[in-house]
């Protein structure tokens, strides 16, 4: 079974897919992992990747999916595969639609994280890591002192700051160009007759998980 994990960020998918992952025996594919073993492994479309990389463009999408095929044609994958950050456009969607044609396979279904956009903001500029020993942490403030037994017993002074990427603002710009690029996405699987199960992503890791393993039937 291929299950596409859907949502906004920090709405939990990476948290999710594992466990989901280990509930239906099936291995997690990235896009980010994929496309570094893709070039680990010297694969054609590996190579197509660096070829884009290494002018400092971005990988074309035809490339990303190619390597996504590369990898669902792995033995590993022959029975499935969790799905997770590959479709991030229409467009992805569409030619992952015809990546699993070609491999004899569809979208088993689509598991929708849904969470306000207030809880959002609130979970990722909570994160916050130490600027000596990069240790993370939830629920403290910026500019406290990291008590992690190596910056109090060998670093020292290490202090407790947020990435600019996870303050406030900028993850209500990361949420704005979700509902623009990506948000249709859910609709075009809509109209395509995949199923979607949306999934109440309020709440403790556990009863998430159990709410997914229940949409999945397992």
């Amino acid at each position: 079974m291929v299950i596409v994990l859907f949502g906004k960020p920090g709405a939990g998918k990476g948290t999710q897919a594992p466990r989901l992952a280990a509930a239906l025996g099936v291995p997690i594919l990235a896009t980010g992992e994929a496309l570094r073993a893709a070039l680990r492994a010297g694969t054609p479309m590996g190579l197509a990747a660096k070829a884009f990389m290494d002018r400092g463009d971005l990988v074309a999408d035809d490339v990303i999916l190619g390597i996504i095929k590369e990898a669902l044609a792995q033995p590993a994958y022959t029975n499935g595969a969790i799905l997770d950050g590959v479709v991030r456009t229409v467009p992805q969607a569409q030619g992952l639609e015809v990546v699993l044609g070609d491999l004899d396979r569809s979208v088993g279904a689509v598991l929708a994280f849904d969470l306000p956009d207030d809880e959002i903001i609130s979970r990722i500029s909570g994160r916050l890591t130490c600027d000596k020993c990069s240790a993370p942490f939830t629920g403290r403030t910026p500019g406290e002192s990291c008590d992690t037994i190596g910056c109090v017993s060998g670093l020292g002074g290490g202090v407790l700051v947020r990435r600019k990427d996870d303050e406030p603002e900028a993850v209500k710009t990361r949420l704005d160009a979700y509902r623009k690029s990506t948000e249709p996405v859910l609709a075009w699987y809509q109209r395509n007759g995949t199923r979607i199960a949306t999934i109440d992503a309020v709440g403790a890791i556990d009863d998430i998980t159990a709410r997914a393993r229940l949409a999945l039937g397992l």
